[in-house]
């Protein structure tokens, strides 16, 4: 085990992110860091450790963080979760607050930096035997991969773990043993406890050949990628749909292929076979007038236009907007503004004002004659499915104003020659 491995790992990144959990993987990173720090001209260094609240121990781990990062003076983040309710397992639920914790600690410029190693790699392309997996499953963890607007890199995945308790060892380290480890109901865990050590006594260089295997599946992906990825980009179109058309006539294996890779670019979870075939059969090939949908997680697929949309699961809620002159806030990163302008008026006195998103009756907007429902000017106004049910509408009563980015109605219109206003729907990074 060596220091220029974790170096070569992290090649031109200096600004670093470490996933500390306070075991003995990431003790080992964290201190192998210490020292690339040292010998790195204006390299930055941070821990994040995620408080998960599933052991009675957690409050302990995390002193024990924060003392370690204090003698190595390494700011640390303390970040607590609450594990959502998603139907997942506990694993599952934990790495995915997990994964959201550190992406919203991640600073401009940083890359993530996480621990796993080679016994951990086996552990993963067992796993996905399992599972059943194809190649992209089988090729496990890469040694650097996209994570949300940056890096992540791994610099031990060609470290065993006893290499790991070496160095510890060698360097008089500490870390914490997570009880939850010796549970072989999870069943990383119980290859970990039962069937590795098994297999490696018979094998004792299983894990390599397992990496290697795990490689190998990955150089095969990456090929494929290559190969399709002027074919799938000519498939999409600027705001990342998929055109359906074209791929009625592919063999369902290059089909598949190109959803699998259509899928990776929106960084979804690689869905079963069984769920990648009803996503073509119950989305792609739903008749003509159907608005049909699969759900993957927090977003769907739906399709539009003879095109597959990558689209958020969106439910807002109508609310009041109690001052006009101050902007409303749609959601987290999202809000509404009322600020002057000529197209809308302004609200007579008594007339509260209010955001919904559906309207009934026949409408008159500006520019149209005649009234309409507003699922027709939908219609005409080419506004997809999923865009109507998330446009807020501005009311003011139980008059309908205005559609955010669409159109104002007769009833909302500013007169010619007094102040109006204009509403800007806004979204964070914009």
């Amino acid at each position: 085990m060596s220091l220029n491995s974790v170096a070569r790992a992290l090649g031109a990144h200096s600004h670093v992110l470490v996933a500390f959990s306070g075991g003995l993987d990431s003790t080992v990173l964290l201190h192998q860091l210490t020292h690339w720090r040292e010998q790195t001209p204006g390299a930055t260094l941070r821990a994040v450790h995620i408080h998960h609240g599933l052991s009675a121990n957690a409050d302990s781990w995390v002193k024990h963080c924060q003392l370690i990062c204090a003698q190595w003076q390494i700011p640390l983040d303390v970040v607590r979760v609450t594990l959502a309710q998603k139907g997942l397992g506990t694993e599952a639920q934990a790495r995915e607050a997990r994964y959201e914790a550190i992406r919203q600690t991640l600073q401009p410029g940083e890359v993530l930096v996480t621990a796993q190693h080679l016994d951990d790699q086996c552990e993963t392309l067992m796993l996905a035997l399992k599972r059943g997996s194809g190649p992209a499953g089988l090729s496990a963890m890469a040694a650097e991969s996209s994570f949300y607007d940056t890096k992540l890199i791994r610099p031990l995945l060609a470290e065993s773990r006893e290499a790991l308790e070496r160095w510890a060892r060698e360097h008089h380290l500490s870390w914490i043993e997570d009880e939850s480890n010796q549970d072989d109901d999870y069943d990383r865990n119980f290859l970990r406890l039962r069937v590795l050590p098994l297999l490696n006594e018979r094998w004792p260089h299983f894990s390599q050949t397992v990496s290697r295997s795990a490689q190998l599946c990955g150089e095969q992906e990456q090929l494929l990628d290559e190969l399709l990825a002027e074919e799938l980009n000519s498939l999409c179109g600027n705001d990342g749909q998929l055109a359906i058309e074209p791929m009625l006539s592919m063999s369902a294996v290059r089909r598949g292929a190109l959803l699998r890779r259509w899928l990776a670019q929106h960084q979804a979870a690689m869905p079963s076979r069984e769920m990648l075939e009803r996503l073509w059969r119950e989305v792609a090939l739903a008749r003509e007038d159907a608005n049909p949908q699969v759900r993957l997680g927090e977003f769907t697929v739906r399709r539009y236009q003879q095109q597959l949309w990558w689209v958020p699961v969106a439910t807002p809620a109508p609310q009041t907007w109690p001052d006009i002159t101050q902007p409303l806030r749609l959601s987290e990163d999202e809000e509404l503004s009322l600020i002057s302008g000529q197209e809308i008026r302004r609200p007579a006195p008594g007339e509260r004002a209010s955001v919904r998103y559906s309207a009934s009756g026949t409408l008159h907007i500006v520019g149209r004659n005649g009234g309409r429902k507003l699922k027709k000017i939908w219609q005409e106004l080419g506004v997809a499915p999923w865009l109507r049910e998330t446009t807020p509408l501005l009311f003011y009563g139980e008059t309908l104003i205005a559609a955010a980015g669409y159109f104002v109605t007769l009833e909302g219109s500013c007169p010619e020659g007094e102040p109006g206003l204009q509403i800007v729907r806004q979204r964070k990074g914009q």
